[in-house]
């Protein structure tokens, strides 16, 4: 039997890894700062956040663990996850490892993934990831190439003469078949690529691979690219009508419609954590700043999550900047509503938010529909007990 026990929420962390599966978000990996020292969090745990109840339950992990690492780059295909690369404090990871979240008996086994056809990319974090037609497809990220591996697609860093490493951010494209268990490097069929950098963010919209900001250097870019995934072509920097973000890196690109995505925070280009939200039609080329959204919550190195009805949950990652104050690790979830919700979910909450006063009632409810209920009122009790204990802590350090 698995060992699982429930909490009141997953712990604070930055640089993990989540995906949606169904009616649960999922988190692994990552780290948090104890006394300016980084700790990696357990490689043995995954934490899983049930959508409909609100509620989160760590699970203890079997099988080939992954090494505990921050940057690793997640992906769900068919209910399995996906991690690659990373860092550690032994350095770089180009490993690939998967665990089935659609378990049965609650047991999630991680399997490393060691038979395979291809090369794989060179070992890198902060990398991010299109999922198109059951593949991996892999963009960017900062990491290590020995002198003979340099290529166009690699702007160089730092270097080790004796041992002949070269250090810098990358621009390649990698592709994982999860079919076929092997790795290619698809050839780039035309159009200008994006220059190569790490702690950018992607998504896709039907058969394009949409690729926004991140840095090189020290530059971070505002620009907006695309690569279809069929023909393997670059659109070249996508000109913009109107307003654009500023220059990020650590921020989160979502898709939320067939033509629309959805961007939020970071770090900005003079270092100040970002807690803005960009919708971008992809139709108009035209971004549309949100203007309800609270200023005071920042995220960077965050993740963002697709919701049922198109809400995104935004989890984790910190509200410093960690360049240089790296303390302000989260652990709360942001949920940002980008439509209206469906008149059975409203009815629900509606319902959950006023349980006492409704508590005859709601005994007299069809079972099926009582049972949707009494999650609405389990989500609301633990949400409502969440935001009173932030707002504890945020007086008590405002005292301090």
């Amino acid at each position: 039997m698995a060992d699982s026990r429930p909490f009141c929420v997953a712990e604070e962390r930055s640089g993990h890894c989540a995906v949606v599966d169904g009616n649960c978000l999922y988190v692994w990996g990552g780290y948090v700062s104890i006394e300016d020292n980084e700790v990696y969090l357990p490689n043995d745990e995954i934490w899983t956040y049930d959508i409909d109840s609100g509620l989160w339950t760590m699970h203890l992990m079997e099988g080939e663990l992954p090494t505990s690492m921050s940057g690793s780059c997640g992906a769900c295909v068919h209910g399995k996850l996906y991690i690659f690369g990373g860092y550690d404090d032994k350095g770089y990871s180009n490993r690939l490892y998967f665990v089935n979240l659609r378990t049965r008996d609650g047991t999630y086994v991680w399997k490393k993934i060691t038979s395979f056809e291809g090369q794989p990319p060179t070992p890198r974090d902060k990398l991010s990831c299109w999922v198109y037609k059951d593949r991996l497809i892999y963009f960017g990220g900062y990491g290590c190439r020995r002198h003979s591996e340099l290529q166009d697609c690699f702007d160089v860093h730092d270097a080790s003469w004796e041992e002949q490493m070269f250090w810098g951010w990358h621009n390649d494209v990698h592709v994982f078949d999860t079919k076929t268990q092997s790795w290619f490097q698809p050839e780039i069929q035309g159009g200008a690529p994006p220059q190569p950098r790490a702690a950018h963010t992607c998504a896709v919209l039907g058969n394009k691979g949409y690729v926004f900001g991140g840095r090189v250097l020290q530059t971070r870019m505002n620009d907006l690219h695309y690569l279809n995934l069929d023909t393997w072509t670059w659109s070249g920097r996508i000109p913009v009508t109107g307003e654009n973000p500023k220059h990020r890196s650590w921020h989160t690109l979502t898709p939320i419609a067939d033509d629309k995505l959805f961007l939020f925070g970071g770090l900005s280009a003079d270092n100040i954590p970002l807690s803005d939200g960009w919708i971008h039609n992809v139709i108009t080329n035209c971004w549309k700043q949100l203007t309800h959204l609270p200023k005071t919550r920042p995220r960077l190195w965050h993740t963002a999550c697709l919701g049922k009805e198109n809400e995104i949950m935004v989890f984790g990652g910190s509200k410093d900047d960690l360049l240089s104050l790296d303390t302000g690790h989260c652990n709360d979830l942001l949920i940002f509503q980008t439509q209206p919700y469906s008149l059975l979910r409203s009815c629900l909450d509606c319902i959950g938010k006023n349980a006492i006063i409704l508590e005859r009632q709601i005994s007299l409810l069809p079972p099926k529909l009582l049972q949707q209920v009494l999650k609405k009122i389990t989500f609301w009790t633990a949400a409502n007990h969440r935001e009173e204990q932030r707002a504890q802590k945020e007086e008590s350090e405002n005292k301090y």
